[in-house]
Protein backbone atom coordinates (compact mmCIF):
# COMPACT_ATOMS: atom_id res chain seq x y z
CA UNK A 1 0.00 0.00 0.00
CA UNK A 2 1.49 3.56 -0.47
CA UNK A 3 0.71 6.47 1.19
CA UNK A 4 -2.41 7.45 -1.22
CA UNK A 5 -3.93 4.48 -0.04
CA UNK A 6 -3.65 5.02 3.32
CA UNK A 7 -4.76 8.57 4.14
CA UNK A 8 -8.11 7.41 2.93
CA UNK A 9 -8.38 11.75 2.61
CA UNK A 10 -10.92 13.88 1.12
CA UNK A 11 -10.87 17.65 0.86
CA UNK A 12 -12.39 19.56 4.30
CA UNK A 13 -15.42 21.46 4.21
CA UNK A 14 -15.87 24.57 5.99
CA UNK A 15 -17.31 25.02 9.05
CA UNK A 16 -21.26 25.84 8.86
CA UNK A 17 -21.83 29.16 10.05
CA UNK A 18 -24.68 31.42 9.74
CA UNK A 19 -25.29 32.79 6.00
CA UNK A 20 -25.26 36.53 7.67
CA UNK A 21 -21.69 35.73 9.55
CA UNK A 22 -20.29 33.76 6.72
CA UNK A 23 -20.95 36.62 4.27
CA UNK A 24 -19.23 39.30 7.18
CA UNK A 25 -15.72 37.25 6.85
CA UNK A 26 -13.05 37.59 3.83
CA UNK A 27 -13.21 34.56 1.56
CA UNK A 28 -9.88 32.59 1.25
CA UNK A 29 -9.05 29.60 -0.72
CA UNK A 30 -6.17 27.48 0.44
CA UNK A 31 -4.69 25.04 -1.97
CA UNK A 32 -2.86 21.76 -0.38
CA UNK A 33 0.13 19.87 -1.89
CA UNK A 34 -1.65 16.95 -0.77
CA UNK A 35 -4.42 14.93 0.27
CA UNK A 36 -5.05 16.23 3.99
CA UNK A 37 -2.65 14.84 6.51
CA UNK A 38 -0.88 15.37 9.72
CA UNK A 39 1.47 17.52 8.63
CA UNK A 40 -1.33 19.84 7.80
CA UNK A 41 -2.64 20.02 11.69
CA UNK A 42 -2.14 23.66 11.97
CA UNK A 43 -4.64 24.17 9.18
CA UNK A 44 -7.12 22.04 10.68
CA UNK A 45 -6.80 23.31 14.04
CA UNK A 46 -7.19 27.13 12.09
CA UNK A 47 -10.21 25.73 10.58
CA UNK A 48 -12.17 23.75 13.36
CA UNK A 49 -11.34 25.87 16.18
CA UNK A 50 -12.73 28.38 14.73
CA UNK A 51 -9.42 30.74 14.58
CA UNK A 52 -10.05 31.80 10.90
CA UNK A 53 -13.44 32.62 12.05
CA UNK A 54 -11.96 34.62 14.60
CA UNK A 55 -9.47 36.46 12.14
CA UNK A 56 -13.13 37.39 9.86
CA UNK A 57 -11.69 34.79 7.39
CA UNK A 58 -13.59 32.41 5.57
CA UNK A 59 -11.55 29.59 4.45
CA UNK A 60 -11.89 27.02 2.20
CA UNK A 61 -9.21 24.49 2.04
CA UNK A 62 -9.03 22.19 -0.73
CA UNK A 63 -6.50 19.03 -1.69
CA UNK A 64 -5.37 18.95 -4.88
CA UNK A 65 -5.95 16.20 -7.49
CA UNK A 66 -2.22 16.96 -9.11
CA UNK A 67 0.20 17.70 -6.09
CA UNK A 68 2.05 20.02 -8.68
CA UNK A 69 -0.68 22.28 -9.65
CA UNK A 70 -1.08 24.28 -6.86
CA UNK A 71 1.86 26.77 -6.95
CA UNK A 72 0.73 27.16 -11.28
CA UNK A 73 -3.10 28.05 -9.44
CA UNK A 74 -1.55 30.77 -7.13
CA UNK A 75 0.61 31.87 -9.72
CA UNK A 76 -2.36 32.51 -12.00
CA UNK A 77 -4.45 33.93 -9.53
CA UNK A 78 -6.28 30.88 -9.37
CA UNK A 79 -6.10 30.35 -5.99
CA UNK A 80 -5.21 32.65 -2.65
CA UNK A 81 -2.61 30.77 -0.67
CA UNK A 82 -0.66 27.47 -1.82
CA UNK A 83 1.09 24.74 0.25
CA UNK A 84 4.27 24.99 -1.24
CA UNK A 85 7.83 23.33 -0.90
CA UNK A 86 10.83 25.33 0.18
CA UNK A 87 13.23 23.27 -1.96
CA UNK A 88 10.95 23.75 -4.91
CA UNK A 89 10.18 28.07 -4.68
CA UNK A 90 13.65 29.04 -5.83
CA UNK A 91 13.57 26.86 -9.16
CA UNK A 92 9.82 27.81 -9.91
CA UNK A 93 10.40 31.33 -9.21
CA UNK A 94 13.27 31.02 -11.68
CA UNK A 95 11.51 29.62 -14.06
CA UNK A 96 8.96 33.35 -13.98
CA UNK A 97 5.84 31.86 -11.63
CA UNK A 98 5.21 35.28 -9.76
CA UNK A 99 5.14 33.31 -6.17
CA UNK A 100 6.27 34.78 -2.41
CA UNK A 101 6.38 32.67 0.13
CA UNK A 102 4.17 34.28 3.31
CA UNK A 103 4.91 31.61 6.11
CA UNK A 104 6.07 28.34 6.83
CA UNK A 105 4.20 24.82 7.86
CA UNK A 106 6.75 22.90 8.56
CA UNK A 107 10.01 24.22 9.64
CA UNK A 108 12.53 21.15 9.56
CA UNK A 109 13.18 18.91 6.37
CA UNK A 110 10.86 15.65 6.41
CA UNK A 111 12.23 14.13 2.88
CA UNK A 112 14.65 10.88 3.14
CA UNK A 113 16.69 8.33 0.99
CA UNK A 114 15.07 5.28 2.62
CA UNK A 115 16.13 1.74 2.18
CA UNK A 116 15.20 -1.46 3.98
CA UNK A 117 16.57 -1.95 7.02
CA UNK A 118 17.45 -5.75 6.18
CA UNK A 119 19.04 -5.16 2.99
CA UNK A 120 21.83 -5.06 1.42
CA UNK A 121 22.43 -1.05 1.83
CA UNK A 122 23.94 -0.08 5.01
CA UNK A 123 25.47 3.00 3.75
CA UNK A 124 25.14 5.45 1.02
CA UNK A 125 28.12 3.79 -1.05
CA UNK A 126 25.91 0.48 -1.07
CA UNK A 127 24.25 2.43 -3.55
CA UNK A 128 26.96 1.65 -5.98
CA UNK A 129 24.42 0.08 -9.03
CA UNK A 130 21.36 0.24 -7.44
CA UNK A 131 17.78 1.24 -8.09
CA UNK A 132 16.28 4.13 -6.62
CA UNK A 133 12.37 5.28 -7.44
CA UNK A 134 10.98 8.60 -6.99
CA UNK A 135 7.39 10.31 -7.49
CA UNK A 136 7.44 13.82 -8.46
CA UNK A 137 10.35 14.81 -11.44
CA UNK A 138 12.46 18.06 -11.16
CA UNK A 139 14.40 17.61 -8.06
CA UNK A 140 15.26 14.12 -7.95
CA UNK A 141 18.81 14.54 -9.27
CA UNK A 142 19.38 17.32 -7.03
CA UNK A 143 18.56 14.89 -3.90
CA UNK A 144 19.99 11.88 -5.24
CA UNK A 145 23.03 13.35 -6.68
CA UNK A 146 24.19 15.55 -3.78
CA UNK A 147 23.90 12.90 -1.34
CA UNK A 148 25.83 10.34 -2.69
CA UNK A 149 28.64 12.39 -3.32
CA UNK A 150 28.97 12.77 0.20
CA UNK A 151 29.81 8.83 -0.15
CA UNK A 152 32.02 9.54 -3.15
CA UNK A 153 29.59 8.15 -5.95
CA UNK A 154 28.57 9.90 -9.11
CA UNK A 155 24.72 10.28 -10.49
CA UNK A 156 25.42 7.62 -13.04
CA UNK A 157 26.33 5.07 -10.21
CA UNK A 158 22.95 4.70 -9.64
CA UNK A 159 19.57 4.09 -11.81
CA UNK A 160 16.24 6.85 -11.40
CA UNK A 161 13.26 5.16 -11.65
CA UNK A 162 9.56 6.83 -11.58
CA UNK A 163 7.46 4.74 -9.50
CA UNK A 164 4.62 7.21 -9.27
CA UNK A 165 3.09 7.42 -5.94
CA UNK A 166 3.73 3.52 -4.75
CA UNK A 167 7.27 4.42 -3.12
CA UNK A 168 6.65 2.41 -0.09
CA UNK A 169 5.44 -0.49 -2.72
CA UNK A 170 7.61 -0.45 -5.13
CA UNK A 171 10.26 -0.76 -2.39
CA UNK A 172 9.02 -3.01 -0.57
CA UNK A 173 8.47 -5.51 -3.93
CA UNK A 174 12.04 -5.22 -4.54
CA UNK A 175 11.33 -3.33 -7.50
CA UNK A 176 14.03 -0.78 -6.10
CA UNK A 177 16.32 -0.78 -3.76
CA UNK A 178 16.02 2.78 -2.36
CA UNK A 179 12.95 5.21 -2.28
CA UNK A 180 14.16 9.42 -2.49
CA UNK A 181 11.32 11.42 -1.24
CA UNK A 182 9.69 9.33 1.31
CA UNK A 183 9.13 11.45 4.00
CA UNK A 184 10.00 10.88 7.46
CA UNK A 185 7.15 10.84 9.51
CA UNK A 186 5.06 8.55 6.92
CA UNK A 187 7.07 6.31 5.03
CA UNK A 188 9.47 5.32 7.66
CA UNK A 189 6.53 4.36 9.80
CA UNK A 190 4.31 2.75 6.70
CA UNK A 191 7.55 0.37 6.24
CA UNK A 192 7.53 -0.29 10.22
CA UNK A 193 3.84 -0.97 10.60
CA UNK A 194 4.02 -3.10 7.64
CA UNK A 195 6.84 -5.34 9.55
CA UNK A 196 9.85 -4.37 7.17
CA UNK A 197 11.44 -1.07 9.38
CA UNK A 198 13.37 1.18 7.20
CA UNK A 199 16.86 2.85 7.38
CA UNK A 200 16.75 6.66 6.59
CA UNK A 201 19.35 8.79 5.49
CA UNK A 202 18.45 12.15 5.70
CA UNK A 203 19.67 15.13 3.15
CA UNK A 204 20.48 17.29 6.03
CA UNK A 205 23.07 15.32 6.64
CA UNK A 206 24.45 14.54 3.68
CA UNK A 207 25.43 17.60 1.77
CA UNK A 208 22.29 19.70 1.77
CA UNK A 209 21.71 22.70 3.64
CA UNK A 210 18.86 22.51 6.18
CA UNK A 211 15.40 23.70 4.39
CA UNK A 212 11.71 24.24 5.70
CA UNK A 213 9.89 21.18 3.63
CA UNK A 214 6.25 22.91 3.62
CA UNK A 215 5.40 26.47 3.27
CA UNK A 216 2.61 28.88 2.51
CA UNK A 217 2.74 30.76 -0.76
CA UNK A 218 0.56 33.45 -2.30
CA UNK A 219 0.80 35.88 -6.14
CA UNK A 220 3.73 38.48 -5.19
CA UNK A 221 1.23 41.33 -6.19
CA UNK A 222 -0.20 39.70 -2.92
CA UNK A 223 2.74 39.70 -0.68
CA UNK A 224 1.80 42.61 1.68
CA UNK A 225 -2.24 41.93 1.38
CA UNK A 226 -3.85 42.97 5.40
CA UNK A 227 -5.76 39.25 4.70
CA UNK A 228 -2.55 37.08 4.49
CA UNK A 229 -1.32 39.12 7.76
CA UNK A 230 -4.51 37.85 9.75
CA UNK A 231 -4.58 34.58 8.05
CA UNK A 232 -0.90 34.27 9.79
CA UNK A 233 -2.05 35.29 12.97
CA UNK A 234 -4.64 32.79 13.09
CA UNK A 235 -2.28 29.30 11.76
CA UNK A 236 0.33 31.15 14.77
CA UNK A 237 -2.53 31.07 17.47
CA UNK A 238 -3.92 27.43 16.21
CA UNK A 239 0.11 26.55 16.44
CA UNK A 240 0.13 27.44 20.06
CA UNK A 241 -3.02 25.88 21.29
CA UNK A 242 -2.09 22.79 18.93
CA UNK A 243 1.38 22.47 21.34
CA UNK A 244 -0.85 23.21 24.34
CA UNK A 245 -3.76 20.78 23.76
CA UNK A 246 -2.33 17.88 21.29
CA UNK A 247 -4.80 15.17 22.42
CA UNK A 248 -7.98 17.49 21.58
CA UNK A 249 -6.49 19.05 18.48
CA UNK A 250 -6.27 14.95 17.21
CA UNK A 251 -10.24 14.73 17.69
CA UNK A 252 -11.02 17.96 16.20
CA UNK A 253 -8.33 16.55 13.16
CA UNK A 254 -9.96 13.60 12.65
CA UNK A 255 -13.66 14.80 13.06
CA UNK A 256 -16.52 14.99 10.70
CA UNK A 257 -15.35 13.97 7.21
CA UNK A 258 -11.98 13.15 8.24
CA UNK A 259 -12.95 10.28 10.22
CA UNK A 260 -11.12 7.96 8.22
CA UNK A 261 -8.25 9.43 8.88
CA UNK A 262 -8.54 7.25 12.19
CA UNK A 263 -6.07 5.25 11.87
CA UNK A 264 -2.16 4.01 13.39
CA UNK A 265 -0.42 5.19 10.59
CA UNK A 266 -1.96 8.94 10.85
CA UNK A 267 -1.48 8.56 14.89
CA UNK A 268 1.96 7.91 14.26
CA UNK A 269 2.81 10.13 11.97
CA UNK A 270 0.73 13.08 14.00
CA UNK A 271 2.91 12.10 17.29
CA UNK A 272 5.54 12.64 14.88
CA UNK A 273 5.11 15.70 13.53
CA UNK A 274 4.00 17.57 16.51
CA UNK A 275 7.53 19.21 16.91
CA UNK A 276 8.23 20.35 13.38
CA UNK A 277 5.41 23.19 13.12
CA UNK A 278 7.14 26.29 13.86
CA UNK A 279 5.19 29.03 17.10
CA UNK A 280 6.12 31.71 14.62
CA UNK A 281 4.81 30.55 11.29
CA UNK A 282 5.04 34.24 9.61
CA UNK A 283 8.77 34.45 10.96
CA UNK A 284 11.32 34.36 8.07
CA UNK A 285 14.64 32.56 8.57
CA UNK A 286 17.01 35.30 5.83
CA UNK A 287 20.05 32.99 6.50
CA UNK A 288 18.35 29.82 5.33
CA UNK A 289 16.73 30.98 2.46
CA UNK A 290 19.92 32.44 1.18
CA UNK A 291 21.74 29.17 1.57
CA UNK A 292 19.15 27.34 -0.14
CA UNK A 293 19.14 29.59 -2.91
CA UNK A 294 22.89 29.59 -3.07
CA UNK A 295 23.51 26.03 -2.90
CA UNK A 296 20.75 25.77 -6.11
CA UNK A 297 22.76 28.17 -7.95
CA UNK A 298 25.70 26.58 -7.32
CA UNK A 299 24.29 22.94 -8.57
CA UNK A 300 23.22 24.75 -11.55
CA UNK A 301 19.80 24.52 -11.46
CA UNK A 302 19.01 28.78 -11.58
CA UNK A 303 18.91 30.29 -15.04
CA UNK A 304 18.88 33.58 -13.80
CA UNK A 305 21.18 33.72 -10.75
CA UNK A 306 20.70 34.18 -7.01
CA UNK A 307 17.49 36.01 -7.22
CA UNK A 308 17.09 39.20 -3.92
CA UNK A 309 15.48 37.18 -0.94
CA UNK A 310 12.85 39.87 -1.49
CA UNK A 311 11.31 38.85 -4.85
CA UNK A 312 10.84 35.12 -3.44
CA UNK A 313 10.27 35.10 0.85
CA UNK A 314 8.84 37.61 2.56
CA UNK A 315 7.63 38.17 6.15
CA UNK A 316 4.19 39.67 5.88
CA UNK A 317 4.14 43.10 7.58
CA UNK A 318 1.27 43.40 10.07
CA UNK A 319 -1.92 44.37 9.46
CA UNK A 320 -2.70 48.16 9.78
Amino acid sequence: MNRRDLLLTSALLPLATPALAQNARTPLTLLLDWFVNPDHAPVIVAQEGKFFEAAGLDVRIVAPANPADPPKLVAAKQGDIAVNYQKNLALQVDQGLPLVRIGTLVSTPLSTLTVLRDGPVKTLADLRGKKIGYSVPGFEEIYVGTMIETAGLKLTDVTLINVNFGLSTALLSGRVDAIIGGFRNFELNQLDIEGKPGRAFYPEQHGFPAYDELIYCAHKDRAADPVMRRFIDALEAATAHLANNPEACWQLFIAGPRRELDNELNRRAWAATLGRFPHSPGALDHNRYERFTRFLAARGKLQHGVPALASYAVEVPPAP
